[in-house]
């Protein structure tokens, strides 16, 4: 009951007495800002899946040791124009640490 006559008191206060603040009616409402432009709104840049099968499944490449293979996929992707700088292999098989002793 008292949810409702405090609904009510509200209800007739903001009738009578003049708004403040952000509802105020004396200062003019701003544009919200534009939303930030969604990655699907332009051209895919990067290279299908069909090119990047070709790179990875090419014969040359198929028997080669693996720092040579990663060197022909860097070769094979520099040709159209992407960065390839992420190796298919873990660092840790081209280079041996030492133990450290502390």
């Amino acid at each position: 009951m008292r949810n409702s006559i405090a609904r009510a008191l509200l209800w007739v206060l903001r009738l009578l007495l003049p708004a403040r603040g952000r509802h105020c009616a004396e200062h003019p409402a701003t544009p919200p800002e534009p939303a930030p432009a969604s990655p699907w709104s332009r051209p895919w840049t990067a290279p299908s899946s069909r090119e990047v099968r070709e790179i990875f499944h090419d014969e040359h490449t198929r028997y080669l040791p693996a720092p040579q293979r990663e060197r022909g996929y860097a070769a094979a992707f520099a040709r159209i124009g992407v960065d390839y700088d992420h190796p298919t292999m873990p660092l840790g098989s081209l280079v041996r640490r030492e133990r450290v002793a502390a």
